[in-house]
């Protein structure tokens, strides 16, 4: 598909972008509070500074320089597992199969560098992503009512065995 969208490594001049985006659109989409971002941005400075070169990835989406979208694979604590993190497209960019796009490069990078399998952690509100990965074979082995960045939640482990 030749649409014009790219994917590149993430790097330390994404931060800021990264944080406000989830901030924003998580406030504007889910009603979180003001915690969010704090916790997106220690995620994503973490991953700039101990990443292991080789065995952990974050991408970010663009067209003609704007970005549109990230998604992350990181170490997991499970033994041979992978862990996605800080998935995200920009409403303007929905709808064209650039979450799939994503969710592709993140999966294929994970077993490509030797994981058995892969782990994540969401929200049950989070409809479309979800739905996602129950459909790239994801399927939800937990779920616990939280209150959390100031929303009553339902929290999610979903996982994949490649």
């Amino acid at each position: 598909m030749d649409d014009g969208i790219t994917f590149r490594k993430f790097a330390a001049q994404d931060l800021d972008w990264l944080v406000e985006s989830h901030a924003t659109l998580y406030a504007r989409e889910e009603g979180f509070d003001d915690s969010f971002g704090p916790l997106v941005a220690d995620i994503a400075r973490g991953f700039l500074v101990y990443h292991e070169i080789g065995k952990e990835s974050g991408w970010i989406a663009e067209h003609d320089g704007h970005r549109l979208g990230c998604i992350f694979c990181v170490r997991a604590d499970r033994e041979g597992f992978a862990k996605l993190r800080l998935f995200l497209v920009l409403p303007e960019a929905r709808g064209f199969g650039l979450g799939q796009r994503l969710l592709d490069t993140c999966m294929g990078f994970a077993r490509g560098v030797g994981y058995e399998g892969m782990t994540l952690w969401t929200h049950k509100s989070h409809e479309a992503a979800c739905a996602l990965y129950a459909k790239n074979g994801w399927r939800c082995v937990a779920d616990r009512p939280v209150h959390s960045f100031g929303c009553d939640l339902v929290e999610q482990t979903w996982e994949i065995v490649f």
